[in-house]
Formats: C-alpha cells, structure tokens, sequence
C-alpha cells in the first residue's frame, strides 16, 4: 500500500502542477483586470460543488470497482466522507492555513453547512453541497469510472483553490505568487491522491487483486 500511494503521488506531479501553473496564469489575469471579490465568490461556489460532485463519484467508484462484494451503506460512507471532508480541506483549509502562513487576512467558511443562499441559484448553500455528493455517489452506484472524472476532480479542485485564496483573502498577490503557486500545488496534490485512491481502498484492504488503473 505504501508503495502504491508513493507511486501515485509521484505520478500526479506533472498534471498537479500544470494546474497550478494554470491557476497562477488565471490569478495575474484576475489581478490585472481588477475583477470585483464577488465574481471570484461566485466562481468558487460554482466550482466547489462540481468538485464534491467528481470527487464523490471517483471516491465511491474506486471502493466498488476494486471490492469483489461492495456494500451499499460503505459506498455512501466513503463517498460522502471522501468527497465533503477532502475537498473542504483542499479548497477551504488548506488556502485558509496558507493565507495565514502569508499573513493574509483570510475569512474562514464551511460550505457544507453554511446557511447562507448560493449566488445565483438563491438555494442553501449546504443543500447544494451535500446534494453535489450525493449526485456523485449515485452515479458511481449506477456506473462507476474513474479516470476522466479523476483528471477534472484535480483540475477543478486547484481553481476551487485558487478562487478561494482570491474570495476569502485580501492581499497584494503578485509579489506572492511562487507562494501561492506552492499552496495551490499542495491543497490538491495530497487531498485529491488521498480522496480518490489511499481512502476508498483502505476501506478495500486485502480484498482486492486489481492493481489501480483509472477507467
């Protein structure tokens, strides 16, 4: 096991920081454009939930794809812990901690149990977010895959990220950037691996005979 999560992590650097250089690119453009807070709020808010919605299906897809008998309640365990807990921490915990390690004021949110109405849509936000992972377990009940839904979850969550760093904290980000790129490239490098393989096979353990292969 150790091996495998050693060769995953390896194996996700490339994709994992070309996103986060795709992200820095976005941030200048941001910066330069003077775009208001509130369209960076409104992109987080679009992008998370998909992101819970991917990272859900590919959490949940992993358990029963590599489970010889997968059981109907530990599907839905594993992908509403590995979705909502992985992708607050990429996209919530992880920029917070970071802003503050920059000295950034950041402003601290949980999306999955915030009140508040969605942008736009004028629905709960912790509706939307908890509905976003039960989506993603019902596609993976229905038709578990893996590898396109993987390559978005890591595309989507380092702009969730990104967008994050930008709605929720007020700095002069140029001059940070090398450090906003290393935040980026961390709060979806380990999360993702861990969300999308380490944690649906713990659950698998010795049961399982297939090597990991996105499909």
């Amino acid at each position: 096991m150790l091996k495998r999560i050693g060769l995953e992590l390896l194996h996700h650097i490339p994709f994992t920081a070309m996103g986060a250089v795709a992200g820095i690119i976005v941030m200048v453009i941001i910066y330069f454009s003077n775009a208001p807070r509130e369209m960076s709020n409104s992109l987080f808010y679009t992008l998370h939930p998909i992101h819970v919605v991917l990272s859900a299906l590919v959490t949940a897809s992993m358990y029963r794809m590599h489970n010889k008998k997968p059981k109907l309640w530990a599907t839905i365990l594993i992908g509403y812990a590995g979705s909502i807990g992985i992708a607050t921490l990429s996209d919530v915990i992880i920029p917070y901690l970071g802003g503050g390690a920059l000295n950034i004021p950041m402003e601290f949110h949980v999306p999955f149990i915030e009140t508040e109405k969605m942008p736009y849509i004028g629905v709960a936000k912790w509706i939307v977010i908890n509905v976003a992972a039960v989506i993603g377990i019902a596609i993976a009940i229905w038709k578990p895959t893996t590898r396109f839904p993987h390559m978005g979850h890591v595309l989507l969550s380092t702009w969730a990220s990104l967008f994050s760093f930008i709605a929720f904290g007020i700095a002069d980000w140029i001059p940070l950037l090398p450090f906003i790129f290393l935040f980026l490239f961390l709060s979806v490098w380990l999360p993702c691996c861990v969300s999308d393989i380490v944690f649906p096979l713990l659950w698998v353990g010795g049961e399982t005979e297939r090597e990991h292969k996105h499909h």
